[in-house]
């Protein structure tokens, strides 16, 4: 990448982004590979129901907790009526797709200012397709989460189709959220005393 941020150290800002910044962080990163290690964490209280919040503050990175964030991120948990709630929120498998859109977008467009690329529009449309046999364990063969997920991007930028769609499959490859959901990751889930 770093040739491809050489093309892109000649603007200060690209898409947003700082490109010194990037080639900075880039360089501490290469000298010290343990800089690259994060722990994000999220805590969640059940309220009733389908509702429950989770709170995110809190996470390590660059070699040390961080203190930047004053205030918690709070996000509340619903179902709609069809599924007993009341609309408290969206719902867990609609942030999926929330932070599944944020990730392969921003990842786009860290990747589009790294390589030179301004782009001038981008949004996106997901769909996830869900059979909840799964979760009410009417069929086993029927997964309990997305049978698939299809995200559509809208982008226009200032390069050739070729150089988008490699862009796009390159973000597809390195958004951690996308890297997550395509890839099997253990989650231990376990029962904790009071």
């Amino acid at each position: 990448m770093t040739a491809q941020l050489a093309v892109a150290e000649k603007a200060t800002y690209l898409n947003g982004l700082n490109v010194q910044a990037a080639v900075d962080t880039i360089a501490a990163l290469k000298a010290d590979k343990s800089l690259a290690k994060f722990q994000f964490r999220a805590r969640n209280t059940w309220i009733s129901g389908g509702e429950n919040r989770s709170t995110i503050r809190d996470f390590y990175g660059a070699g040390q907790e961080d203190s930047s964030r004053t205030a918690s991120f709070e996000f509340t948990n619903g179902e709609p009526p069809v599924l007993l709630g009341n609309n408290e929120g969206a719902n867990p498998v609609e942030f999926l797709l929330h932070a599944l859109a944020g990730c392969v977008t921003t990842t786009f467009v860290l990747h589009a200012m790294a390589r030179g690329i301004t782009i001038k529009e981008l949004s996106t449309e997901l769909k996830g397709n869900i059979d909840l046999q799964g979760l009410l364990g009417l069929d086993d063969s029927v997964p309990a989460g997305y049978e698939q997920i299809d995200i559509k991007m809208n982008v226009k930028a200032d390069c050739s189709d070729e150089e988008l769609d490699a862009l796009l499959a390159y973000a597809q490859k390195h958004s951690p959220t996308c890297n997550t959901v395509c890839r099997p990751v253990p989650v231990v889930i376990q029962r904790v005393s009071a």
